[in-house]
């Protein structure tokens, strides 16, 4: 019996070895042919190369293998389905050499073609070259250009007197225009650098000495309802007043309830968005930017968080007006929806809802007396929208 299992176990060995033998024999170890018609067009820290594939049907992608400006062995690819590759994150003005390979789906690869690349100077500093900075309230307003859209790291070096701060902006757009807040109305140095995403980056440059713009909050004890223009915001705890009464409500207890409720049993039967909230503020007013919060506290208890719910306030627009009649588009704003497919919300959303949203205009508005919140959406409900606070910050009582 034993005989018979071990000659029964041979047998099987032999097949399967024959099998794989015959199964080895058939693959391809033919490499593809290489690439023709090549040629390069040159661009800021690297270059498109273009080709003409062989005429292998098994074709995967295209290799391209090269030394970079930080003097790393460096390789990028490119599909069957493309005839041009880009090499990029150089740093240099000199040429380079690039050899190129066809690869199958078998991974034999062709032979090399060997090519030289002398790309344009690295988008890097010509984004150094277009940034501009401006003063603004709280702080200043930055901004440049980067035709080449890749992701740039811009340094900021602010120097007030021996005191020197570094903040770091990023950002792939063709025109930035980003705000550093935060700082105080004197005198400071302002140099850049900037950075790509292989490690290249520009020396350090001063770009000029700025004086942020004296920036406040706007104090509210002058600020009174309009209701003829208003909603109705005086459901159970809630009254509309209690959206700037300088309590921002918290998930902690119910001692601080202080939001405006909205319910459609109060406004005619309906919540028919936009819902205006309208302001005057019994003064003349500039603003650049401004928090908002939401209604935290929730009847649940246990901590339980009301943030992002969907009786909150989600999108809204910002007019102001010198009449209350005319009015001026300041903005048009959205928190945003953080929760995923299963309602979870992170942390840093939470966190951010505790701490309050910031949004800021493009430009520091004109004096104005009136103001308007025009809420277009909240997180789902038809039933009621609720808002906890807002503040503004500018210059105040001009």
């Amino acid at each position: 019996m034993k005989t018979q299992i071990k000659k029964i176990i041979f047998s099987i060995f032999l097949i399967t070895l024959t099998f794989s033998c015959s199964k080895n024999e058939d693959v391809d170890s033919t490499p593809p042919g290489i690439l023709s018609n090549i040629s390069v067009v040159p661009t800021n820290g690297g270059g498109i190369i273009s080709y003409s594939l062989p005429s292998d049907n098994d074709i995967s992608y295209v290799r391209a293998e090269y030394t970079n400006s930080q003097g790393e062995e460096v390789f990028r690819v490119s599909s069957r389905y493309n005839t041009s590759l880009e090499i990029n994150g150089l740093n240099q003005t000199t040429s380079i050499k690039v050899r190129l390979y066809v690869v199958d789906e078998n991974e034999n690869i062709s032979d090399e073609v060997e090519i030289e690349l002398t790309p344009l100077e690295s988008f890097i500093y010509l984004v150094q070259q277009s940034i501009e900075i401006s003063p603004d309230l709280g702080g200043v307003k930055i901004t440049w250009e980067n035709i080449a859209t890749k992701t740039v790291f811009v340094y900021v070096h602010i120097l007030n007197g021996t005191d020197e701060t570094i903040r770091i902006l990023s950002s792939d757009n063709a025109e930035e225009s980003l705000f550093i807040r935060g700082l105080d109305a004197v005198e400071m140095t302002f140099s850049t650098k900037v950075e790509d995403f292989d490690g290249n980056i520009t020396d350090l440059q001063v770009v000029g000495n700025y004086t942020p713009l004296f920036e406040e909050k706007i104090e509210k004890n002058t600020w009174t309802l309009i209701a003829s223009q208003s909603i109705n915001g005086n459901a159970y705890e809630g009254r509309t007043v209690n959206f700037w009464d300088d309590i921002v409500d918290t998930v902690e207890t119910d001692s601080d309830n202080s939001y405006f409720i909205a319910t459609r049993e109060n406004n005619g039967g309906s919540l028919n968005f936009p819902l205006d909230i309208v302001i005057d503020l019994n003064k003349n007013v500039k603003i650049k930017r401004f928090k908002l919060w939401q209604r935290a506290y929730w009847y649940q208890g246990g901590g339980v968080t009301y943030h992002y719910q969907e009786e909150n306030l989600k999108s809204f627009n910002l007019y102001a007006s010198n009449d209350a009649q005319s009015w001026e588009l300041l903005g048009e704003f959205d928190i945003g929806d953080p929760r995923d497919s299963a309602g979870n919300i992170p942390a840093s959303a939470f966190q951010e809802a505790i701490d309050g949203h910031d949004f800021s205009l493009d430009n520091t508005s004109e004096q104005f007396r009136y103001l308007k919140i025009s809420i277009t959406s909240n997180y789902g409900s038809t039933i009621i929208t609720v808002g906890s606070e807002i503040t503004l910050y500018g210059l105040d009582n001009l």
